[in-house]
């Protein structure tokens, strides 16, 4: 798939505010710092598309991109940001929680996982949740260029090994670098099947 327009749709505090059209949506989520913004900059080729920030936790909105007018990324709070109040990180996840449950469009979740990190306890969760909701998702590890080829294979085998202690198989999974575009084109080309698939599952 080849991106020729992305722009800012809209931004939503919650669900019932975000776009009434049908077209599938593709949301981006990760732990705060994980590299989101940097990651949709570089799929969509435009580095002024989702605010980068060095302060993490950012994102307080649901955020759509519309891609080729023909489907929307969104961009989701980042969970997990400890410096927020309790009340601000029930809030957040209740965002959360009632975009991916109740946005029929809702074609797939990815879950961006820091490469260079040990599997944590809070994207294992997560994705728990995910798979028990009946949620398509998959997941993403960014910053692969901040490791030797050898340490990142090593890093997403130990995510294997947690992952499949309670799942029977891995969720498909993409290795990326917003740095150098690497995993760009297996990305969109999955968003790509994904939306041929469904287009073909309504035609008559």
């Amino acid at each position: 798939m080849e991106i020729k327009s992305a722009a800012f749709s809209i931004s939503s505090p919650r669900v019932s505010m975000c776009p009434v059209d049908t077209k599938p949506e593709y949301a981006f989520i990760g732990r705060s710092n994980v590299g989101k913004s940097s990651l949709i900059n570089m799929l969509c080729r435009n580095r002024k598309l989702a605010k980068t920030s060095s302060t993490p936790g950012k994102t307080l909105l649901i955020n759509h991109f519309i891609i080729n007018k023909e489907w929307y990324l969104v961009d989701l709070p980042g969970y997990g940001f400890a410096k927020r109040s309790k009340s601000e990180i029930q809030k957040i996840d209740q965002m959360i929680r009632g975009y991916i449950l109740e946005r029929e469009q809702l074609a797939n979740v990815f879950v961006l996982i820091d490469v260079r990190l040990e599997p944590q306890a809070i994207d294992l969760e997560f994705m728990n949740w995910l798979g028990v909701s009946r949620v398509p998702f998959s997941i993403v590890f960014t910053k692969a260029d901040k490791l030797t080829g050898a340490k990142m294979r090593a890093n997403i085998e130990a995510y294997k090994q947690r992952m499949l202690e309670t799942w029977e198989e891995m969720p498909p999974y993409f290795v990326t670098s917003a740095e150098k575009g690497e995993g760009r084109d297996e990305v969109l080309d999955y968003i790509d099947s994904i939306n041929k698939s469904m287009a073909q599952a309504v035609a008559p």
